[in-house]
């Protein structure tokens, strides 16, 4: 394996030649906010827009997840024109997000709290106004609920439910109508869904929770027909 040194906020790391910004600096505990990212996929998703950094030689801000490191790069996490870039993609998730951290399954182990935590944020709109959703909350599944209003869209139930599970989601519609749904848009309950819980585990944020305590055990022999 070849491997190649750099410097990330002036502290010199190696990595494995054509791994991600992202992923050498995680390995060596140097956090870069991220939603959408998957070490696993191929291609790097790049929709949630907080993973930018400076690059020393590079005109622009670039997206750990995406850019690849080299030799005796130079890579500043916290910028001027990162955080400026960092707080506005943040408050674009927010204002399509149901901030119900009171009531929320997530609160405590969401990684929206994690990231407005780094970056010193709060967790509610400074500059844009809110759009809600208001879409309705599928409960159908005896294992989970789903409730698209509180969704950001980061992609990783799709990508997983389609390498280890059914491949019963992915994202419908377009721009500010974008959600992720079933085929047709049938309830969870009525779809392909093989009941893994795997988009559940991966869910970053509180639009995929339990219902209980259940295990994937549970998912895979229960006959527990609760459906509250």
């Amino acid at each position: 394996m070849e491997v190649v040194r750099l410097t990330i906020d002036g502290k010199e790391i190696k990595a494995r030649r054509g791994e991600k910004i992202l992923w050498a600096a995680l390995d060596n505990d140097i956090y870069i906010p991220n939603l959408c990212a998957i070490r696993e996929a191929e291609v790097p998703f790049g929709g949630c827009r907080l993973c930018f950094v400076e690059v020393e030689g590079k005109h622009s801000p670039v997206t750990a997840c995406s850019q690849t490191v080299e030799e005796g790069m130079v890579v500043h996490t916290s910028t001027p024109q990162v955080d400026r870039l960092r707080r506005t993609a943040f408050e674009l998730l927010l204002s399509h997000h149901d901030l119900d951290c009171r009531n929320c399954a997530k609160s405590g182990n969401c990684e929206l709290q994690k990231i407005a935590r780094h970056l010193g944020l709060k967790l509610k709109l400074q500059r844009f106004r809110p759009i809600p959703r208001s879409l309705p909350i599928d409960s159908s599944h005896p294992l989970f609920v789903y409730d698209p209003n509180k969704c950001v869209l980061c992609g990783k139930c799709v990508w997983v439910c389609q390498q280890k599970g059914s491949g019963n989601i992915d994202f419908a519609y377009r721009g500010l109508d974008t959600v992720v749904s079933t085929f047709a848009g049938v309830p969870m309950a009525d779809s392909a869904c093989n009941s893994c819980l795997e988009c559940v585990d991966i869910c970053p944020v509180g639009a995929l929770v339990r219902k209980n305590s259940n295990s994937k055990e549970a998912a895979n022999g229960s006959t527990n027909n609760d459906t509250q």
